[in-house]
């Protein structure tokens, strides 16, 4: 997920004055005693919003400054927007709270009532629930309306925390762990199906892309002897389908940067239709071993000569 700093889609900061929401200085208090709480409907006294847990409060016109504002100067606040009628939030709620959980005072989760709370709401800008905005150093981070996967909600709080400065560790994924295991036992079917799944829920994540890119990568080279490969490539230099082969090889012998090479070379060598096979067969080799792999840096460097 981009930084909510660089990304003016759904990141943007300072979206909306926030100041605006500070209440007004409270008057002097008149001498005597203090007054009691004033009464709720049933006639029952009111109680402070309460914590409900160390890491998630409720958040009410009231608090705004100092629980959502003043807090946000150190720890960032991500707010849910909800209302008893609301079914779909019922689904996200407790997915944040969870995670406010995990996040071991990290961040902080604060819950909006829209009803109870409305000139948030209009401040804001609610127009759906749920909703979830942040705010960090005072400012607000846009996030997201509707109800989403966890793993895309684990992003968002990802970025926001990045956003306020705090070093995020990477989560397991039961879902990667699954799809690997699956790899790992050969199951190139099971765990085609497992990284698909991941990607249709949380699009651009790199592990699964590399996870489907090796469950591709295998199958090419399934019942296929190495050393007789590797001699087809040696005696027909100029073979497409020979050269690719000895690179997907390679690269499963742990020699990806020769393979990037061989490929590389034949990109030189080809053109029209037959360079653009090559160049794409190439770029799946990038995949399997991710984006921040250095030999993959150098590599698409060198490809980028060779087409340009």
């Amino acid at each position: 997920m981009s930084d909510p700093r660089s990304t003016p889609s759904i990141f943007t900061r300072g979206a909306v004055d926030l100041s605006a929401l500070r209440p007004a200085p409270a008057r002097p208090a008149p001498s005597g005693p203090p007054a009691a709480a004033p009464p709720a409907a049933d006639g029952a006294p009111q109680a402070p919003p309460a914590a409900i847990g160390a890491a998630v409060i409720e958040v009410t016109e009231a608090n705004f400054q100092t629980e959502v504002l003043e807090r946000s100067l150190s720890t960032p606040v991500l707010l849910d927007f909800w209302a008893d009628w609301c079914e779909p939030c019922k689904q996200l709620s407790p997915v944040l709270e969870k995670l406010a959980a995990e996040g071991g005072g990290a961040w902080v989760l604060g819950k909006v009532d829209v009803d109870a709370n409305p000139r948030l709401a209009q401040a804001l800008r609610v127009q759906g629930i749920p909703m979830v905005v942040a705010v960090v150093g005072g400012q607000l981070v846009e996030g997201f309306t509707g109800v989403l996967p966890e793993a895309q909600v684990r992003q968002y709080v990802d970025a926001v925390l990045k956003a306020g400065g705090v070093a995020v560790t990477p989560a397991e994924d039961p879902r990667l762990d699954a799809a690997d295991d699956a790899l790992m036992t050969g199951d190139l079917d099971e765990a085609e199906a497992a990284y698909k799944k991941i990607l249709a829920e949380t699009p651009q994540d790199h592990a699964a892309e590399s996870g489907l890119a090796q469950v591709e990568l295998y199958r090419r080279i399934q019942g296929v002897d190495a050393a007789t490969a590797m001699a087809k490539a040696e005696a027909d230099p100029d073979g497409l389908a020979a050269q690719q082969l000895a690179a997907d090889i390679e690269v499963l012998s742990g020699q990806a940067p020769e393979a990037y090479q061989r490929l590389v070379a034949l990109v030189k060598r080809t053109s029209g239709d037959e360079r653009d096979e090559v160049r794409k067969h190439l770029l799946s080799l990038f995949t399997v071993a991710g984006p921040d792999d250095p030999a993959v840096s150098e590599a698409r460097r060198a490809l980028a000569r060779a087409l340009f």
